[in-house]
């Protein structure tokens, strides 16, 4: 039926609860936080049951290049794992500077406000972060449907701007702090991946009591058991060659040129910097003429855990400047894989607190290349404590980072944002109001043709309205209140014929209001936001 909310099941839109992930990064991208969010909102429509729709852009993470199996798409809704996930294009900027940036945060904005999932009203928004706008979109959404406001904080937008070394960034970190801060202020609860983050958010202007610390998990599989020795063959590293290997995204804060400087320096050790991401380009000009260094493509995602512990030894870099922006999400899949870590990153940091906590590496300070390359000797000429780091590591991805804990830790926060929700919307004050006659809006207060002084008399006696009906008093009836376009979720719709349009874009082609669909709220035509 025309104007039929999208759901899953087919089942009324009032009879399941209903809920809005927006995160611009998921599936089928299987580095950064897409991961996260994919399995997030599989575990919430399987486990829990509910109807749910994931707002999110087209593949392009970590490659900073769109999947080429969506070019030419410009929106459509795809049905991935019990979930509608409602796609938006954006720019996707191959350099990563402050105003590309920006570019591509504000087109992100734009399209999901021009064009918002087209569904009945959720009973709570989720919000990954980042992206940023990906957060305005949800804080946005959540106050239209009146509803609880959940964003999970992976990295610090604004302390991101200044720590993370892209061009421009000083000058724009106070403005995306600002951003991020009204964002995070309008949140029912803030989950954040780390304790590191806690001071940063406070001072945004959270209080200490909205926000819950909701650790992300290792969403790898354990290593298959497939021999060493035969994905070592495959990746082409010689059996007794030992490989320090760096997987992920390859981007500025990561400041992966110190991993080639230590392979000039110590030339008996494989530097492998396996991943996509911007500075991808840049880092093979500088391996070009270091030959025990080399630079692979993302490992599929059923191999990546044996790729990982085929490795002698794994590393995680930072600039020294990234402090309490994020914590890397590889260090889940590192300790997984039972390999020592060795973490060349600021002491202060997330990284390192969780390096230390675990037991399953070393730090060395940030952006030096001898001090790794030392670190590396001194771990391979002592097998026995490598491996015992490693073997720690797994312990605490095994006690701490498993899969089902971590989405019990979301799904109870969500539960306490609905419970937290509830109870403040029944302590507000209810203002009574009338049922007002639908009206148009900008039309209810024109006046007919000939109606000169009338309209006036209508008002005064009460008669305002598109249709001449109101009571006395009615001013609502057609005048401020109907100019203003805020319909009430009690009011009658306009025609079918009118709110809808004849015509959509894989069903997702106009803007919707809020109470999309048949739930039996009102839907405004051209409602963007």
């Amino acid at each position: 039926m025309r104007g039929e909310a999208f759901t899953i099941s087919g089942e009324h839109p009032h009879r399941r609860e209903r809920l809005l992930l927006v995160s611009t990064n998921y599936a089928p991208e299987q580095a950064g936080i897409g991961p996260y969010a994919t399995q997030l909102a599989e575990h919430l429509a399987g486990e829990r049951g509910s109807e749910v729709h994931v707002l999110a852009g087209f593949p392009h993470y970590p490659a900073w290049r769109l999947d080429p199996a969506h070019r030419g798409r410009w929106r459509g809704v795809d049905a991935l794992g019990g979930v509608l996930v409602h796609r938006r294009r954006h720019t996707v900027p191959r350099r990563q500077t402050a105003a590309r940036r920006a570019l591509y945060e504000l087109s992100i904005l734009a399209h999901g406000l021009a064009a918002p999932p087209r569904m009945a009203r959720p009973h709570a928004v989720l919000a990954q972060v980042p992206s940023l706008a990906g957060g305005v979109l949800a804080a946005r959404l959540a106050r239209r449907f009146r509803v609880p406001y959940l964003p999970i904080v992976q990295d610090l937008m604004g302390a991101a701007a200044a720590q993370s070394g892209i061009r421009g960034g000083g000058g724009a970190a106070s403005a995306a702090a600002a951003v991020e801060g009204r964002m995070l202020r309008a949140a029912t609860l803030v989950g954040v991946i780390h304790e590191s983050f806690l001071p940063r958010v406070r001072a945004l202007g959270v209080p200490a009591s909205r926000l819950r610390v909701v650790p992300n998990w290792s969403h790898l599989p354990a290593p298959s058991g497939t021999p060493r020795e035969r994905v070592r063959a495959a990746l082409g590293w010689p059996a007794q060659a030992p490989v320090l290997l760096h997987s992920g995204n390859m981007g500025l804060k990561q400041g992966l040129d110190v991993l080639i400087e230590a392979a000039r320096l110590a030339p008996e050790l494989r530097v492998v910097l396996m991943g996509e991401g911007s500075q991808r380009e840049r880092l093979a000009e500088l391996a070009a003429g270091v030959p025990n260094a080399e630079l692979l493509p993302p490992a599929a995602a059923a191999d990546f855990p044996d790729v990982l512990a085929a490795a002698d030894l794994l590393v995680v870099t930072q600039r020294a400047a990234v402090l309490d922006m994020s914590v890397p999400s590889k260090l889940t899949s590192y300790f997984a894989a039972g390999r020592p870590v060795i973490g060349s990153v600021a002491a202060r940091g997330g990284a390192a607190e969780e390096i230390g906590r675990a037991g399953a590496g070393v730090l060395v300070p940030p952006e030096d290349p001898a001090a790794l390359a030392a670190a590396a000797r001194t771990l391979l000429a002592d097998p026995a404590a490598a491996r015992a780091m490693g073997e720690r590591g797994a312990a605490y991805a095994r006690a701490r980072l498993g899969r089902e804990a971590g989405l019990r830790r979301l799904t109870a926060v969500l539960e306490e944002a609905l419970a937290l929700h509830a109870a403040e919307s029944a302590a507000r004050p209810v203002r009574a109001r009338r049922r007002l006659p639908y009206a148009w809006p900008r039309l209810a207060q024109v006046p007919a043709p000939g109606a000169g002084a009338g309209a006036g008399r209508d008002r005064a006696g009460g008669r305002g309205g598109a249709d001449g009906r109101g009571g006395a008093g009615d001013t609502g009836g057609g005048g401020a209140y109907a100019a203003s376009g805020a319909v009430g979720e009690d009011r009658k719709p306009p025609p079918e014929g009118a709110a809808h349009g004849t015509s959509e874009a894989g069903r997702e082609g106009r803007p919707r209001g809020s109470g999309e669909g048949t739930s039996g709220t009102t839907e405004r035509r051209g409602e963007g936001a």
